[in-house]
């Protein structure tokens, strides 16, 4: 009996498929501010030899590495990992390549102008789609003070999403969520002048979810892929490092 998922599946092994995640390692970046001692990968507690039996345990921050984040993450009694279903990451993946403009200006700001722009050519974004902001800032990870890219004075500069764009994308193309290459979703500057990392609280208010640190957006077209964000199922987490993919034409 032909099975049309099975037909399916081997049309779409034929497609290219993309890992948009970054390898993880105990040298892996992350954010200064977690306390010592929350990474140790790869522990063994269990070695039997002679049944060639070994079993490891794995310690991590929620974000760490290309991560996914739940609302939960900035607000409370927020919806968290488990409340998320299989299908709602797995999405039309748009790409919005402005790595060019972050080249000449580590400070950039995707504007709504980058938006309009970007529709003049490839159509509007639809909705429910997953939307990334290539930066091409992944090509720094690991080094950590490179993705910080700190001046003499101490201050980080890195390209990020303003209040205004995310706004525009949940609110008029009512898109499912955003994704990016940076550590964080504001840029540097404007979240030392604001205190706080406003954009990314603005996402999780919405009920949405982002997915950070995400590499390789540089090898995806700007439309016609489908991005699938998986994670491990630990119901209460309120983010989780995610291997994510996409199936390309």
């Amino acid at each position: 009996m032909e099975n049309n998922l099975w037909k399916l599946l081997e049309t779409l092994k034929n497609y290219k498929w993309v890992d948009l995640s970054h390898e993880l390692t105990n040298n892996s970046p992350y954010w200064n501010g977690m306390p010592k001692g929350v990474l140790e990968l790869n522990n063994t507690i269990i070695d039997f030899p002679e049944m060639n039996l070994n079993i490891q345990t794995h310690k991590f921050p929620g974000q760490f590495g290309t991560h996914i984040d739940y609302p939960g993450h900035f607000v409370k009694n927020a919806r968290l990992a488990g409340n998320f279903k299989i299908e709602d990451t797995v999405l039309p993946l748009v790409v919005i390549d402005l790595s060019e403009k972050v080249r000449k200006n580590n400070d950039y700001e995707i504007d709504i102008d980058d938006i309009l722009e970007f529709e003049k050519q490839y159509g509007t974004i639809p909705e429910n789609s997953f939307v990334t902001f290539r930066s091409d800032w992944y090509k720094r990870w690991p080094n950590m003070n490179s993705l910080t890219n700190t001046d003499e004075k101490g201050n980080a500069h890195t390209p990020g999403w303003p209040i205004s764009t995310l706004e525009f994308l949940f609110d008029k193309r009512n898109i499912a969520g955003v994704g990016h290459e940076t550590l964080d979703t504001d840029a540097a500057i404007t979240c030392a002048k604001n205190g706080d990392l406003i954009g990314e609280r603005y996402i999780l208010q919405k009920d949405k979810f982002q997915v950070e640190a995400m590499s390789n957006l540089d090898k995806l077209p700007p439309v016609g892929g489908i991005i699938f964000i998986t994670a491990p199922r630990i119901v209460h987490a309120n983010g989780l490092p995610a291997r994510v993919w996409a199936i390309i034409p």
